[in-house]
């Protein structure tokens, strides 16, 4: 049995008065449906408990009161998470403005700007893609290309990204693009909040190419924006600060979900057990062993966000090690998704739906798919082994090829 702790009296009154409303309130249709499903599923049933979930201020929790949010500790926001898993109820959430952009907003925001975006995030007006990545500044984003000129009281964007996550859903993009080209590498950079269309609903210079992935679905795009238009009150930090502003935003990607991230994957877990063992494959030695290799991962993960917590409740910034969460998960993920596919067999290859002349993947076989870019996205697991070893172990960087 997992270790259970004491999180003292005000969580477990919290804890109490969260599964009464769960108990109360949960609609029936969503029950077993993943946080990760829901949240990238259009079906009214999401966005009737989405907006069910923010009429009872159950939405962007961990933000302050005074911006909108419950002002959740870190416990308190790891007991809600175990509360959605044990209701079997996805914990929906107003995805990248409610834990990327947001965020970076409350630190360096001017009050003006809080005032202006906070609420549409929280409400849902304001569905935000992520506009960082670009073709020759994935991992190396500090070179990046995108250019922002001003233009009286606008900045004019242009350039290209790539691998802009949930574009096809939004209508706002946190955008990076270079506003001085004389600054260094990583001065130089301004960090906007771009609207994607234009007041009659035009696209704001904004063309989105889709990039399908192998199981039909596409939670990218390739980007061209071509003069696009913001406000110059739309820049986050100032100007020229973008790179600060982006660290802030990248540390919530990395490390955000570290103290309740295990809570999903322990669920999945198990889903895993039950459906290995409807197939009557659990008496494999081999199958066992992998299933011992996974729930050792997911006790680690648990461990590892009580670490975290403890510092959060400290009042400690995870700073660097968030890079030790962000590869530890992405790395399971991707094993744990190849895995079970061998585990499945044959089975793992048929197709859900003939009907539609088209291959249909399953449930398992589409998070085998996706979670082939966790390692790559937030930085690959490649560029989190350096910053662990530089900034956390104190290693000496690696030597410039080009200097031999």
């Amino acid at each position: 049995m997992p270790l259970e702790l004491d999180l003292g009296p005000a969580a477990e009154k919290f804890r109490g008065e969260l599964r009464d409303w769960l108990e109360a309130n949960t609609p029936a249709e969503l029950i077993g449906m993943s946080a990760d499903m829901a949240q990238r599923a259009d079906l009214p049933a999401v966005k009737a408990w989405a907006d069910t979930l923010s009429a009872a201020g159950y939405m962007c929790v961990s933000w302050p009161k005074e911006y909108g949010g419950a002002g959740l500790t870190g416990v308190e926001v790891a007991v809600m998470n175990e509360e959605f898993a044990r209701a079997r109820v996805p914990r929906v959430t107003r995805g990248m403005g409610e834990w990327l952009v947001g965020p970076s907003i409350i630190v360096w925001g001017t009050e003006e700007q809080k005032k202006t975006f906070l609420p549409r995030i929280i409400d849902g007006t304001d569905r935000y893609c992520q506009g960082f990545s670009e073709p020759d500044a994935g991992s190396d984003l500090a070179s990046l290309k995108t250019r922002g000129v001003i233009d009286g009281e606008e900045v004019v964007i242009t350039g290209q990204k790539v691998w802009t996550s949930g574009a096809t859903a939004a209508n706002m993009m946190f955008c990076l693009c270079r506003t001085d080209d004389s600054a260094a590498k990583h001065a130089g950079i301004s960090y906007v909040l771009l609207p994607m269309f234009t007041g009659d609903g035009a696209p704001n210079g904004i063309e989105l190419r889709p990039i399908k992935q192998p199981h039909g679905v596409s939670h990218f795009t390739e980007t061209f924006l071509t003069e696009s238009r913001a406000p110059v009150t739309n820049i986050i930090g100032g100007m020229n600060n973008g790179w600060r502003v982006t660290m802030t935003t990248l540390g919530n990607e990395r490390g955000g979900h570290a103290t309740t991230q295990h809570v999903e994957y322990t669920k999945q877990f198990w889903e895993a057990v039950e459906l290995l063992r409807d197939k009557g494959r659990t008496g494999d030695p081999i199958i066992r062993q992998e299933l011992a290799w996974a729930y050792s991962h997911v006790e680690i993960m648990r461990f590892q966000g009580l670490k975290v917590l403890s510092e959060v409740v400290a009042r400690k910034e995870p700073g660097p090690a968030a890079s030790i969460n962000k590869m530890f998960w992405s790395e399971y993920a991707q094993k744990f998704t190849e895995r079970m596919m061998n585990a499945r067999g044959a089975e793992a290859m048929l197709i859900e739906d003939g009907t539609k002349g088209r291959y249909v993947a399953d449930r398992w076989t589409s998070m085998f798919f996706q979670h082939r870019s966790s390692t790559i996205w937030g930085g690959t697991a490649q560029v989190q082994r350096n910053i662990v070893g530089e900034r956390v172990l104190g290693l000496p960087k690696e030597p410039d090829p080009s200097k031999k």
